[in-house]
């Protein structure tokens, strides 16, 4: 079982920075890809970003790309999600997952929520205008 706990939500004004953590524990954290999903009141869960198990692929939604960014250290048995000039828009509870069976797989399969087997607590980052 691989455990997961995201960390560094918060309030932010529109036009700031966050950086969310994920820490990984529990089982080998290299042989998992990565990914960030995000859920807003009364809306679906939706893709964010994602990250191939050695980073050597990167995938973003439409609409946070060049704003976002996804990284991972395989040391430290973490992923991160550097985000940059926020808007109200992307409030929201901020999750990583994790999928064990495709390391190197594209976006088609990683923006779908349903192909990740490990998922965190959440953690809520609101954006105000």
């Amino acid at each position: 079982q691989l455990q997961l706990a995201e960390s560094g939500g918060g309030l932010v004004q529109a036009g700031g920075s966050l950086r969310l953590s994920c820490a990984a524990s529990g089982r080998t954290f290299s042989n998992y890809a990565m990914g960030w999903f995000r859920q807003a009141p009364g809306k679906e869960r939706e893709f964010v970003a994602a990250i191939r198990c050695n980073g050597d692929g990167t995938y973003y939604a439409d609409s946070v790309k060049g704003r976002f960014t996804i990284s991972r250290d395989n040391a430290r048995n973490r992923v991160y999600l550097q985000m940059n000039s926020l808007k109200p828009e992307d409030t929201a509870v901020y999750y990583c997952a994790a999928d064990a069976n495709h390391c190197y797989s594209d976006s088609s399969y990683y923006r779908l929520r349903g192909n990740y087997d490990y998922w965190g607590q959440g953690t809520q980052v609101t954006v105000s205008s």
